[in-house]
């Protein structure tokens, strides 16, 4: 008999593996040891082994799925949850949330509320997120404690910020982040987020580009998130965006551009030579009234996108599951076609697409030996999920965030049975509820 001395081993359920070939597997093994995926197979190929393991996870009744990857998120943010609802983008940004993160966002506020969002996300099935905030080095802090994977990118824009009076010295405090922070890759990649094209003068994206070139780490800028952005570009620059930001020399593979709501067929054929990614992140457009990306016509140009919650002041949460569930659905009343943006389709943006956009899809977005063992345990045994036909529809169009019952990162499990072992969440809510106390009385 074969002996197999694993860390952990997942036994059961229906193992959707996410890979090329789309792999669904029933009765499944999943094998992990020092962080990685060592075997994945039916139980009744697995030679009748015998498993030496740390730990054995029954996940019978459940769907066995790559951790869901949330391309943009702004971590901190939590704690504006609900604060300034109902309102147009630039009258929300400019009139409510800058105000309030001048005011409010500091060290601690900010370590608080990225991990409340991370017990968020973990409890719904996301292993992975790409954020951008202020005092990104407290939230790369928190990230290590919570164990999460992620890309943390240090902002820019010209003018000043909470972690950053002076902006003059962005770059310099952003490459301090940069060297301490890339040798923990790929826990904690490091990365560079230019707000957007009318935040950021030419000099700016330019520089923050070039540095990024240098560093070989990914460059990320809010882009046509509203139709008003067209006029100001072009206005101020004589081009739109797009074009602006190709003249410009800062678009290429490791270039991702947030919402892209107004891309035109133009924009599409430029991203898809030049190989820009793009995160959609649809219930915050929807809040906003800022548009709906044209996300289909983009995939038929062969343009890499991902599925990403935005930050809670303008989502209102963190559920992937419901961010899927409005990608898909956003798209077929859109076009008026049902056929679009299919349950399949819409699962691969949310996991192995998702890990491409953030150029990490060698090592996670799918459920394959060799990659690192970012794995979620949905339960199925609900209501709402009986009967199951078809496991994608289940899972875009059914499931919620509270149904994942188990998620591991990294080889290692952060929540079991739904309980936390990373993050004390009664504290975690608490402290954001004193944060948000304290904003109240301070207004």
């Amino acid at each position: 008999m074969q002996e197999n001395n694993w860390d952990i081993v997942i036994t059961g359920g229906t193992l959707m593996t996410m890979s090329t070939g789309m792999e669904i597997i029933e009765d499944s093994i999943v094998g992990i040891k020092d962080g990685l995926i060592v075997a994945v197979c039916q139980n009744k190929d697995s030679g009748r082994a015998a498993f030496q393991t740390k730990e054995t996870i029954d996940a019978s009744g459940c769907i066995v799925m790559p951790g869901l990857v949330n391309t943009h998120t702004h971590l901190p943010m939590v704690c504006f949850r609900g604060m300034a609802d109902d309102l147009p983008l630039m009258e929300w940004l400019t009139g409510h949330i800058f105000p309030a993160e001048a005011r409010f966002v500091n060290k601690k506020m900010v370590y608080d509320g990225a991990m409340l969002a991370m017990a968020e996300m973990i409890m719904s099935g996301t292993t992975t997120f790409c954020d951008g905030y202020f005092f990104e080095d407290t939230i790369t802090e928190a990230v290590s404690i919570a164990g999460m994977r992620a890309v943390v990118s240090q902002g820019f824009a010209d003018f000043a910020t909470p972690d950053n009076p002076m902006f003059e010295k962005m770059m310099a405090a952003a490459k301090r982040f940069v060297k301490h922070w890339q040798p923990h890759a790929p826990m904690i990649t490091p990365a560079y987020f230019c707000h957007s094209p009318y935040t950021c003068s030419p000099a700016t994206l330019v520089n923050v580009k070039e540095a990024a070139r240098e560093a070989g780490i990914l460059y990320l800028m809010h882009l046509l998130e509203n139709k008003d952005e067209i006029d100001t570009i072009l206005n101020r620059y004589g081009k739109k965006p797009v074009q602006h930001l190709l003249d410009l020399g800062v678009l290429d593979d490791q270039t991702v551009a947030v919402h892209c709501n107004w891309l035109t067929k133009e924009d599409m054929a430029v991203f898809a030579d030049l190989g820009v990614k793009v995160s959609h992140n649809p219930e915050s457009s929807m809040k906003l009234a800022a548009g709906v990306a044209p996300v289909p016509e983009m995939l038929q140009h062969d343009i890499t996108v991902g599925i990403g919650t935005d930050g809670c002041a303008s989502n209102n949460d963190m559920d992937m599951f419901r961010e899927m569930d409005t990608a898909a659905k956003i798209h077929k009343v859109t076009l008026l076609d049902p056929t679009v943006m299919s349950a399949e389709t819409v699962l691969k943006m949310a996991t192995i697409d998702g890990a491409k956009v953030l150029g990490l899809n060698k090592l996670i977005g799918s459920i394959e030996t060799g990659k690192q063992a970012d794995i979620i345990l949905v339960d199925m045994n609900q209501p709402h999920l009986t009967p199951l036909y078809n496991c994608y529809s289940q899972l875009v169009y059914a499931a919620r965030g509270a149904d994942v019952k188990t998620s591991i990162i990294n080889g290692k499990i952060v929540m079991k049975d739904r309980q936390l072992r990373t993050i004390d969440l009664p504290t975690a809510m608490k402290n954001v509820r004193n944060i948000a106390a304290d904003i109240i009385a301070r207004k």
